[in-house]
């Protein structure tokens, strides 16, 4: 079962990720970072190849997508903020980015 991220676990986890261009969410226990594209089709080609991820790990994001632009935000609801999960699925899509 998924749980939220303890205090101890958060800067190993999230420390690499907000030097990498994630920064907290206002307001909410959640990550956020947007990311820009030469286009449209290579967002959309980007989001699709994360949405694989997202689906076979059943952790799915909060997103959006302006022609070549996706702001991304990351939270697990079912734990009320920030998990492993996170972390995990923020490192894949810096790594398929």
């Amino acid at each position: 079962m998924t749980e939220k991220l303890s205090a101890e676990a958060r800067g190993p986890l999230l420390d690499p990720l907000l030097k990498s261009g994630w920064t907290m969410a206002d307001g909410r226990d959640a990550i956020t970072k947007t990311y820009e594209f030469g286009n449209f089709v290579e967002a959309f080609g980007w989001m699709t190849r994360v949405a694989i991820w997202a689906e076979k790990w059943d952790h799915h994001p909060e997103w959006s997508n302006v022609y070549k632009t996706v702001t991304v935000v990351l939270t697990t609801h079912d734990v009320g903020g920030l998990s492993a999960l996170d972390a995990k699925l923020a490192r894949k899509m810096d790594g398929l980015a």
